[in-house]
Parts: structure tokens; sequence; C-alpha cells
């Protein structure tokens, strides 16, 4: 499988060597021969990839001989990133005149006295060398010139994850388990699903967790994915969070346990521990210490592999979960390959489609992911090669299922490079799509070529046809991040070979100096102390470009990394191109970062740095600077103005930071700036805004009371900008000082572009009335809306007529006084509202929204909190609500709203004025279909 880089390696450098920059520049140096000639031989070695990728498979001296290749194409990349970056250096010191002495300390020498010396010419010299031999192998290695077969690319939608094959008995009778009484010694019980990994374990808890008769049955419920690393404090801390809703700190475990033990007091729970890999009893006591003052009949699934915890809790007659029967597993084939459960229509296809569910061995995931794969190959010859593979005579090679090396081998060469990129990943760990792709662009994975595609908007391409081939999944209750399947992390594993290192699971104390420089890209586990000596045998990673921190489950840890590692280990790590550094507790970061020259991504979120150096200005390269949560920064650098690839910059939660230089206008590829600040010390315009003109990400723009002509608003020009989140803030003082009249010009000369505008946030709004294209139809991709703290104003903006808004949250408008047919708009009101809230609106009397139809017909959740004087409530009906907060109330309110919400789930109700016996006997005749209620008064039981 080494192809996965060499092939995608070559596509970057012959993209960087067709670059009419780069060709200038290496003219005025004398070395356009060099690189003319080395081109030359990686063409003739290009050729040759499409028959080595075949030969690979079986042949160890093919593999060796990509692995080789790999590394040259990286020394090439390398030698064409350090020309690169000098070209840009030159351009940009020739732009901005004489520099003084005193930026002159601030620029590495480096960049200073760069001059291509018999170095660099023997540099080249050497790697063309290397490159001739490996071309000159061919003929004793066999491999020829071969056509490349194109590739299909997958596209289908998802199949329905609970429309499982062959699972209807276990289901039955865990469900039996679950919800009967069985006898057992504590007031919970265990209920295991045990088998080798890819059967199903977690989809079958799935199935068991989110069905209707187990949600009625249970009154708390949690899902923690524990895998290999049995962290009690964190799962404790998890559960927690799950069952009370709360990011609560706690000093110990017992502080924590104390805790969860008072929250599942006399409750029934549903606990689901997925993937337990601990084989510890003293362990496990300890986690289950505060589950005994539960209520009988609580239940705690298992998934695992492994049986020893369970004998040694009791447990020796364990049905494992079996592989499917061959009509089940045909069947569960059919359905992902074909759309259907059998090969009757498709009669040609039987015998290869039969032959490879067989050797499949009835393994769920192997027959998913091979399924997916053949969903637009419907030839027969396509299916005939699929089953007559080289890859299915491997069998299990460091038990890597076979079906799943031919989806990889599948994978065009580009999307092999992205999957070889999980093993920097722990099992288990939950991928942030944003996160994942700035990271792959940064890597340079993400090439649009002659495409007119941004990077962000290829890398979101390959994400979704990842998932599409199944070997990638949604999160559990988290549709916006991704898992993989511990059988695919371990192929990724697999693939990736010399070129990618987990310092947890790779690392030993005596490593060995020659595997450290061959690695690439490294990552690591966070340890709450991050000590110097772990890290210091990196220094001789001379090629390494990846240096990636990792969290664990518990994003609210704090970790501590040692200052030397950033003084000392950093500076000999030039080939950089990720560096990774967030919630490290980190307080200074060192002038000498400003050497690695070569950074794409620089992530020093979450710590607590008053101040970047200067030096990070020299870093041309830069296209992702993330310091969100860094909540002493108070200032950025002067010399940011260089930083002309810079594409995303996140500032938000920086609370100190109050004013931005001048620069910002100057960053011409910025396509996400979480917040501007108009004003301050540097007198910051508006009309800044108008520079940034590649934008297509998030923007928030604080301090809007601070425009003083409604025509500079107008020249920010956010209607020719293709934001997706919005944030527009005013200042939160209402001192008589604010013009009503000019705010209004304001926001209205600050209408976005409405083709591409998915949230909206309105803040501290100062105007008596909203403009007109606040609620207008035409923004039809808006999906989530909030106006807080507008306090002058008297009626609320049309969102009834917003095709696709699913979140609507109103909160402090102290002048509101009825809602309406002003909030409903025309035609069919709020098609798509899933989620209202209407908070702290202390003058709200009346909520009215009788126009003859249902406003609501897609609303499940609605909370209604601290609207004292709302009395009048008569909306239609609610037919989709299932769950009612109501809090700080009149009784009325509540009693309205459970007569229109007939299939009500949840009902929360805190503080309730005149909530006497009558009126509490005039609302609970409608809580028929209620199955979750809490009454509790003065108390809040739901976060903000």
């Amino acid at each position: 499988m080494a192809t996965i880089i060499a092939s995608e390696l070559l596509n970057v450098v012959f993209g960087k060597l067709a670059s009419e920059a780069l060709k200038a520049y290496v003219r005025s140096q004398g070395i356009h021969s060099e690189l003319k000639k080395l081109e030359r031989t990686l063409t003739q070695i290009q050729s040759l990839l499409n028959d080595a990728s075949q030969k690979e498979i079986t042949d160890e001296a093919v593999q060796n001989w990509l692995n080789g290749l790999q590394h040259l194409a990286y020394d090439v990349d390398d030698v064409l990133d350090d020309l690169a970056t000098e070209a840009m250096h030159r351009e940009l010191t020739h732009q901005s005149g004489p520099i003084t002495s005193k930026v002159k300390k601030l620029v590495p020498t480096s960049f200073r006295n760069f001059k291509l010396s018999n170095r660099m010419h023997h540099k080249l010299d050497d790697i063309t060398t290397k490159l001739e031999d490996l071309e000159r192998e061919k003929g004793s290695l066999g491999l020829i010139v071969k056509d490349e077969k194109s590739k299909i690319r997958y596209q289908t939608s998802l199949v329905d994850p609970y429309s499982i094959v062959g699972r209807q008995q276990e289901k039955k009778e865990l469900l039996m388990k679950l919800l009967g009484e069985e006898p057992c010694d504590h007031n919970f019980s265990i209920v295991p699903i045990v088998g080798m990994g890819g059967l199903g374990k977690t989809t079958l808890a799935k199935l068991l967790y989110d069905d209707k008769e187990v949600k009625k049955h249970f009154e708390l419920m949690a899902w923690v994915c524990v895998s290999d690393q049995f962290d009690i404090f964190n799962i404790s801390k998890v559960i927690l969070q799950s069952v009370k809703g709360d990011d609560k700190e706690f000093a110990d475990l017992n502080l924590l346990q104390v805790a969860l033990r008072n929250q599942l007091r006399e409750k029934r729970f549903l606990m689901v521990l997925d993937d337990v890999w601990s084989e510890s009893y003293e362990d496990w006591r300890t986690l289950v210490s505060p589950f005994h003052a539960c209520a009988p009949g609580s239940k705690i699934i298992m998934t695992t592999r492994k049986e020893q915890l369970l004998n040694k809790l009791g447990y020796d007659h364990l049905s494992h979960v079996q592989t499917l029967s061959h009509d089940d597993a045909v069947s569960l084939f059919a359905q992902h390959a074909l759309g259907v459960d059998n090969f009757d229509l498709h009669p040609v296809l039987k015998q290869y489609g039969e032959g490879i569910v067989e050797k499949c061995d009835g393994l769920p995931l192997a027959l998913a992911v091979l399924g997916r794969l053949l969903r637009t190959k419907t030839e027969e010859e396509e299916w005939k090669e699929m089953l007559n593979s080289e890859i299915w005579r491997l069998g299990k090679k460091d038990e890597i299922v076979p079906a799943l090396r031919l989806s990889y081998n599948d994978l065009s060469a580009c999307l092999k490079q992205l999957f070889a990129y999980f093993s920097l990943f722990p099992k288990n760990y939950v991928f942030n799509k944003e996160q994942l792709i700035l990271l792959w662009m940064a890597e340079g994975f993400l090439n649009p070529s002659s495409s007119n595609k941004s990077m962000e908007r290829l890398g979101l391409e390959y994400l979704e046809e990842l998932l599409s081939r199944s070997l990638l999944q949604h999160a559990p209750n988290d549709k916006s991040s991704f898992v993989m399947h511990d059988l695919l992390n371990d192929l990724a594993t697999s693939v990736a070979r010399e070129f990618f290192s987990r310092l947890d699971i790779e690392m030993v104390p005596d490593v060995r100096k020659e595997a450290l420089e061959k690695y690439r890209h490294m990552s690591f586990v966070c340890d709450e102390y991050i000590a110097y000596p772990k890290f210091d045998p990196f220094k001789t990673a001379k090629s390494l470009r990846t240096f990636l921190s990792l969290q664990g489950k518990d994003s609210f840890e704090k970790f501590y990394l040692s200052s030397k590692i950033l003084v000392d280990v950093l500076p000999e790590l030039p080939m950089l191109r990720v560096l990774s550094l967030g919630n490290l507790c980190i307080s200074e970061v060192p002038e000498t970062i400003g050497s690695l020259k070569r950074l794409r991504y620089l992530n020093l979120s979450q710590n607590p740095i008053t101040h970047l150096p200067e030096s990070v200005g020299n870093l041309y390269n830069l296209q992702t600077l993330l310091l969100s949560d860094c909540s002493e920064l108070i200032k950025l650098p002067n010399n940011f103005s260089k930083l002309k690839n810079l594409r995303h910059l996140d500032i938000q939660g920086t609370l100190l930071l109050n004013k931005l230089p001048l620069w910002i206008g100057q960053l011409k590829s910025l396509q996400t700036l979480t917040k501007i600040i108009v004003g301050g010390d540097n007198d910051l315009a508006i009309t800044k805004i108008k520079d940034l003109t590649d934008f297509d990400g998030s923007i928030h723009i604080k301090g809007l009371d601070k425009v003083e002509m409604a025509v500079h608003a107008q020249e920010a020009n956010l209607l020719q900008k293709r934001f997706k989140l919005i944030t527009l803030e005013w200042s939160d003082v209402f001192d008589g000082s604010r013009k009503e009249s000019l705010e209004k010009e304001v926001l209205c000369g600050l209408k976005p572009n409405s083709a591409s505008l998915t949230s909206l946030d309105i803040a501290s709004y100062g105007g008596i009335e909203f403009p007109i294209w606040v609620g207008d139809a035409s923004f039809l991709q808006l999906t989530e809306v909030s106006v807080r703290g507008c306090k002058n104003c008297t009626s609320l903006p049309p969102f009834g007529q917003l095709p696709s808004l699913k979140k609507l949250f109103i909160e402090d408008m102290d002048e509101v006084k009825a809602m309406g047919s002003e909030l409903v708009g025309t035609g069919l009101p709020f098609p798509s509202l899933e989620l209202l809230k209407l908070e702290n609106m202390k003058r709200l009397e009346v909520w009215s929204t009788n126009n003859g139809v249902v406003s609501f017909p897609c609303l499940k959740e609605l909370v209604v909190r601290n609207c004292p004087n709302l009395v009048q409530v008569s909306p239609e009906a609610l037919p989709s609500l299932n769950i009612l907060k109501v809090s700080e109330c009149d009784s009325g309110v509540l009693r309205s709203l459970v007569q229109v919400a007939s299939g009500l789930g949840s009902l929360y109700i805190v503080s309730i004025s005149g909530l006497d016996d009558v009126a509490w006997r005039s609302v609970i005749e409608y809580l028929g279909a209620v199955e979750y209620l809490i009454i509790k008064k003065n108390v809040k039981i739901w976060s903000d």
C-alpha cells in the first residue's frame, strides 16, 4: 500500500514546478537546468506508479522501492518549498522598501542571507541521482508503463444506519434483559454485548439506546465511549454531563463521584459503556461506586471484545454476537451495493456478489464497506475483478480484514493519503470537520488543480466521500462530528507505514535514531504533565512536518507542556507545516517560532499567552492561526501584513483583545475572521472589511456603535462577500447616547449576501425597528438566527418567512410587548423551525399566531424563560413539539402550551407563579404522552 503518498506528492511537486514565480526565481539563481532535469526524471518514474500500485500488494521489493520514492518526493517538495518561500520573501521585502535594523533582527538569518550555495546545488544533484537510480531499477522489479484505470467517484446517499440485517433476534433478547427485572446483587445490572471487531456491537447498542420503549422505561440515560484508556475521572465526568447537562470543574475524583451519586440517587438509569478494553476489577469497583444509589432496575450496556472483566464480575456464560448467516450477509451486501436486498434484478452479478460475500466471512462492517465500494460499479468485469483481487490471498495480515484493504485500494491517490492521515489519531477520537480540513490543507493534501474550487470546499467533498464509503461515520448524538471504526483505524496505521507516528503507541525509550529521521508526521495524546525527555529524541527528526498535540475525551482538563520543548526542540524541526499546541498552559511563545518558515497551521488556542512575538509575522506560508479562548491575549503583532497566505484567523473568546491592528485589511486571502473590533485605540474603520475580498467563512464585527456614518457600513460591502456565519454586535451600554436612526441605517448597510448566509447573530442593536432585510425570505440558506440584547426594539422581524430556519433565539428584548403577525410574516410560517427560545422578555404580554394555519409544524423544542408578564399565549397546534421548558413565567403560559402540544414527551417546569392545585389539574390532563417530567422551584435545571 506504499503508493499512498508517492503519486499525490509528485502531483504537488509538478504543480510547484509549473509556477511562473518559481521559474523566474530559479532562473535568477542559475539552477533552472537542475530542476528541469529533476522534472524529467520524475515524469519517467510517475509513469511506473500504476503498475507499481498493483505489484506492491504481494512484492516486498516493490514496496521498498515505493517507500524510497516517497522519501525522495518529500525531499523534492521541501526544496521547492524553500525556493518558493525565499521568492516570496524577496517580493515582500522589495515591496516594503528598506528594512530597518530593528526588523532585521526579527528576520531569521536563513531569510536574510539565503544564498543558493554549492550545498543547494549538491542537494538537487543528490536527489536527482537517487531518482535516476530508482528509475533504473524498473527492469529488475518488472515495472512497466500502464494506463491508469479511471476511478468512478462514489456518490450515493447514506444508508439508514438503523436498517440492519439479521439482528432482530439479538435485539429482542437484549430488550428483554433491559426492560425486565432480572435478579441481581445491586440496584443495577450489566447487559453485555460481546464479540470481535466489525460485528456491529455498537450498532446494536445504538438501536437499544434509541428504542422508544427503552427511552420511556429509564429516567436518565448516558453514552460513554471508553476505548483502551479506562480513565475513571473522564468517564464519570461524561456521565455526569450527560445526565445533568453542565460542565462544572471538580478538583478530584471524590467530589465528582459524590455529585454523580447525588444525580443518580433513586433514579432508574441506562448507561452505555461502549468499547470497554479494561480487565481491572478494582477500576470497575471505583467507577460504579456512585451507581449503588440508583433505583432498582438500572442497567449498564457494555460492548466489548474482551471477556476477562465480565468473567471477574460473575458473567461466566456469555453469548457472543455472531457473524451473519449467508442469507443475511447477501441481503446486507446487496442493500449497500444495489439498493435492494437480493440479486434478483441483477442475475449477471449474482455469482460474483455471492463469492465476495463468502470471502467477507459474515462480518457486517466488511460487507457494508465493500457494498458501498461497488455501488456505482455495475459492469460484470468490475465485480469479477473485485472477486479475483490479489488482496484476498493476503489473508488477515496484521489482523486487517482483506475486504477493508480492498476498499482502501479502490480510493484515489489523494483519498488514500487523507485516509492514512487518520493513523495520527487514537481509536474512537472524535473528529471536528473544520479542524480536519484545515489540517489537510496545511499538509498540502488539498490541491484544486484546474478546478476553481477552494481548498476548503475540496476538503469538504473528500470528507463526504469518505463518509459515503463507510470509512467514516457520524459520532453518536453529534451529526457534525465523525469517528472511525477501530478496524479502519488499524488499516490506516498499517498503510501509513514509516511516514506517520503516534508517540503514545510507537515510541519506546531506546527508539532508534534512524527511525526518527524517517518520520514526517507525528502526533501525541497529552498527559497532564508533558516533560522534555519524552521529546528530546525528536531533535534528530529534521524532516518532521507535523507536530500535533491531541486532547483526551475531556476537553476541560488542563495540560502542561514543558517550556524547554518550545525553546530547545521546536527550532530543531525546520520542516514543520503543522504545529498544534492548544490547551497546554503556554504563557510565552518564543521568538524562534519565526524560524519555522514552512509553517501553514499554528494552533495556540486556550493558552494564557498575553501576546505573540513579532517574528510570527515572518511565517509567510501561514494559512491558519488559531488563538480562540486565549483569555489573556491583549494584542496582536504589528507586522502581520506580510501573512499574505493567511486564510483563517480565529480570535473568538479573546475577551481582553479590544483592538485590532490596521493590517487586517491587507490580508487579501482571509476567509475566516472571528472578530473585527471597530474603533478602539487604532481607530480601525469598518470600511477596512471591503479589502477582505475572498471571505466565505465567518466574521464577528464588534463595536458597531463606533460607526459614525451609515455610508461606511455600506462601503464594507458585505453584500458582495460569501459569509456563512455573521455576528453583528453593538455596545451593551444603553445610556441615552445611542443614535437609533443611525444604528438602523448602519444595520441596513450591513445587509449580507443572501445566497451564502447560514447563521446570523445580532447583539445589542440600538434601533427601534429592524431593516427589512432581517427576516427576508430571500435568505434561503439561513438556518440559525439569534437576536439578543436589542433593548430599544419594539417589534420583531418576520422570521417566520425564512424557509430553512431551524433554530431561533430571542433574548433580552426589553421593549417587545407582543409577538404576533409581524413575527410570522406571510405564507406558511416557520416551515422548518425545530428549536425556539424566548428568554428574558420582561415586558412581553402577548404571543399570538392565530392566522388560520399551523405556525410551527416542525417545532421540536420550545424554551420560555423569564417572561413574567406573558399572560396571553395562543399559538396554533404544535404537532411536533417533544420538549417544553417553562421557567419563571405565569401558570397560564404553561396551561396554554400543553394544550396545543399533543405529542409532548419531556416537560421541565421551574419557578412557575400561580401553579396551584386548580392550575395543575388543568395542566396534568394534557400530559398523557409525557415520559420525562421535572418540576422544581427557583433552580435552573437546563443550561443557557
